[in-house]
């Protein structure tokens, strides 16, 4: 396909994806798919709902008086959002968006765990072993696990502090939380060392949140960051690790769990979430809260049984970004996630349904995001424990920064699985985010934020990940900036975080095109956000110079990067086979399709399994 053709095939495609937060028939207060269950015939008289509040309310009315005067069963009030789960008459939810006093009223929905499904060279391959060497242990640091909860184990014998559940009693009956909290702190005892965690002096907090079948819900999950915030201070909880998610269904600026997530975040706790396994339908398959831009989306590589980086893999069920709908740019990196050994719950729902993946009595084998998050929780605890004055950017932007840009140009897997397919990968920033995690690196790294007023007065903004948009009129995709943002300077540069590949330079013609339609998309979603962008050229035929796209105005910092070979060729992303492609981001067979992921079984897809992704 020329590139004309590709042009106005992206450009349609585009304008699909404009209206897809915007399609609703009712009130912009009411989200998407409970507006849509309130206008199905035989709808059920009641559901089970997040109403958010406005800050601004009126003296002496709290979230809690609010909550309760609009009848229904109230279940949870919040503190670290202004918003209470309830119960309440479909027929009375259209009125909540003529109250003045309310923001935003969503189905509290299901969540689950993000499991894709002999020693696995993880710890060697992103350098924890050399952390280790150096005494490195996330000694002091407090790590929560919002999970399935964490079975008595002796890997983890004194290490978990503090226990409650939000879904019953406190064990582990799917065996997800246990092996994610391995992955964490495991000490090694049951393996006489050869089986660790990445941090196992951390202090775990297990806040148990997924039930038997690892499902669970948005005010489940709100409720324990909820917790974990408040009993901050107490325990040093410095790390949140989220192995889990579920579908986009609207902005991340009104979902109640990336709001919640954000919340927790700039309380000062790093918040580290599975991307989501869904990479095999295609990019824009990142899933909540991972598409909240302050937080660290972590992607799933495969070691392929060997130590070294230099033959390793994204693993074809990673999820790719950018978000659905906001387009963030994710995930931040990737660490290994395919057939990670971790700690073992026999009789689980995990250990039953997957026998094949036991190593032993005390170990199993696990596939997915899900495995990659908790390795990068722990290089967060490390670098915690080196300086424990670094905030959640800080943190967040070494991880980048020092991350490995080392990548093949493409990748192929083939699952030899009956029914199974050939999965290519192209190593774009959608699917590898700033690279691959190296935590001698991170460790090593003393730069710091230079920041800013926005960074002081909005904390999660400094080290934000940016939002891409296309322009059909230009022929250009740019990246959103968050005003002073940190990363808009030499030390944070684009070219230091993202890696060496160039950023085709901006046409000319960018500064003379028509954006009117564009800019008002840019009004609808992105309130705050610098509509001053820096565009991405299509072309390829160009090298990136000191007058690229990211001028020293830009999102990223004073100088061009990504790569010559990867994000923004011909061949890549914006192609017609990719992120814009027929078949991708808004085409109709699309992860968000109706008869692919979100099936009415699965929150994160409960059929894709990694045990034979090699």
């Amino acid at each position: 396909m020329n590139l004309v053709r590709r042009i106005a095939l992206m450009a349609s495609l585009f304008a699909t994806g404009i209206c897809l937060f915007a399609q609703s028939t009712g009130s912009s207060k009411i989200a998407p798919d409970l507006q849509s269950l309130l206008g199905q015939p035989g709808r059920p008289a009641t559901a089970k709902v997040i109403v958010q509040f406005n800050p601004l309310r009126p003296l002496l009315q709290t979230v809690a008086t609010l909550a309760n005067g609009l009848g229904g069963i109230t279940h949870m009030v919040f503190d670290l959002i202004p918003a209470a789960s309830k119960t309440l008459p479909l027929s009375a939810v259209e009125a909540l968006a003529h109250d003045p006093s309310i923001a935003y009223v969503s189905l509290d929905r299901p969540i689950r765990g993000s499991l894709a499904t002999a020693s696995d060279n993880a710890n060697v391959t992103v350098g924890a072993s050399i952390a280790a060497g150096y005494g490195y242990t996330g000694k002091g640091v407090g790590v929560a696990i919002v999970d399935s909860g964490i079975a008595a184990h002796a890997d983890l014998a004194s290490s978990v502090v503090y226990r409650e559940s939000f879904v019953g009693n406190n064990a582990d009956e799917y065996g997800h939380g246990t092996h994610v909290a391995g992955i964490v702190a495991g000490k090694g005892v049951s393996s006489n060392g050869a089986v660790r965690g990445v941090a196992p002096g951390v202090r775990l907090l297990d806040l148990r949140v997924l039930d038997a079948q690892g499902m669970s819900s948005d005010a489940v999950i709100i409720a324990a960051l909820d917790r974990a915030v408040k009993l901050r201070s107490q325990y040093n909880i410095r790390v949140i690790n989220l192995s889990l998610g579920r579908p986009i269904y609207e902005s991340y600026r009104t979902d109640p769990l990336t709001k919640a997530v954000e919340a927790a975040w700039n309380s000062g706790i790093v918040v580290v979430v599975a991307a989501g396994n869904l990479g095999r339908s295609g990019y824009s398959t990142i899933l909540s809260p991972g598409n909240s831009p302050a937080v660290i989306t972590v992607g799933a590589m495969k070691t392929l049984d060997t130590p070294s980086k230099g033959d390793d893999q994204i693993a074809s069920y990673s999820s790719k970004g950018p978000s659905w709908g906001d387009l963030v740019v994710k995930p931040d990196l990737v660490a290994p996630g395919n057939l990670i050994v971790g700690l073992r719950n026999p009789g689980s729902t995990l250990d039953r349904e997957f026998p094949a993946n036991v190593v032993d009595a005390y170990y199993t084998k696990l596939s997915g995001t899900s495995m990659a998050a908790p390795i990068v929780s722990g290089a967060a605890a490390l670098m915690l424990e080196r300086d424990s004055s670094l905030s959640p950017d800080l943190i967040k932007a070494r991880l980048m920064k020092s991350a490995s840009k080392s990548f093949p140009a493409t990748s192929v897997t083939v699952d030899p699985s009956p029914g199974g397919g050939v999965y290519p990968a192209a190593y774009d920033v959608f699917t590898i985010g700033a690279g691959y995690l190296d935590i001698p690196a991170a460790l090593a790294n003393t730069d710091t934020n230079s920041g800013g007023l926005l960074s002081v007065l909005l904390p999660s903004s400094a080290a934000s990940s940016p939002s891409v948009v296309y322009s059909p009129d230009a022929g250009q995709a740019m990246l959103l900036k968050s005003g002073d943002a940190m990363w808009n300077n030499g030390t944070w540069s684009l070219t230091k975080v993202w890696g060496s590949m160039a950023i085709e330079p901006a046409s000319s013609r960018w500064n003379s095109s028509p954006l009117d339609s564009l800019l008002g998309w840019i009004t609808l979603w992105t309130s705050g956000l610098d509509p001053i962008l820096s565009p991405l050229s299509l072309s390829s035929s160009s090298s990136a110079g000191t007058s690229a796209a990211w001028g020293s105005s830009a999102a990223w910092g004073s100088s061009a990067a990504w790569g010559s070979s990867a994000a923004w060729g011909s061949t890549t992303p914006w192609g017609s086979s990719a992120a814009w492609g027929s078949s991708a981001a808004w085409g109709s067979s699309a992860a968000w399709g109706s008869s692919a992921a979100w099936g009415s079984s699965a929150a994160w897809g409960s059929s894709t399994n990694g045990i034979n992704e090699k």
